[in-house]
Order: structure tokens, then C-alpha cells, then sequence
């Protein structure tokens, strides 16, 4: 969890600055990407919990 949260800070910063500062696109484009793996991550470890368990 604390994975997900530091990537998602770094990811809204680069964000910000990205979109903030004139020529620094790249970094928004960057922070775009960083938030989407991080989301990405999120769903493979949150689908490894997931437990079926057999109806009785």
C-alpha cells in the first residue's frame, strides 16, 4: 500500500509540473504513464487476493 501512494505522489507531482511549466510536457506525459501502471499494479495484487471460496 504505501507502493501504491508514493507512486501515486510522484505521479501527481510530475503531473502538475508537467502541465505547469511551459516545454515540460514530457513530464506530464510521464506522470500519465506512472499513474497508469500504478493503477495496473493495484489491480494484479488486488485480483491475487481475491480468494474464491466453493459455495456449500
Amino acid at each position: 500500500m504505501v507502493t501504491f501512494l508514493l507512486l501515486l505522489l510522484v505521479a501527481v507531482v510530475l503531473g502538475i509540473i508537467g502541465a505547469a511549466a511551459d516545454g515540460l510536457g514530457y513530464l506530464l506525459a510521464i506522470g500519465v504513464v506512472l499513474f497508469l501502471a500504478d493503477v495496473a499494479f493495484v489491480a494484479v495484487v488486488g485480483a491475487r487476493r481475491v480468494r474464491r471460496r466453493p459455495v456449500r
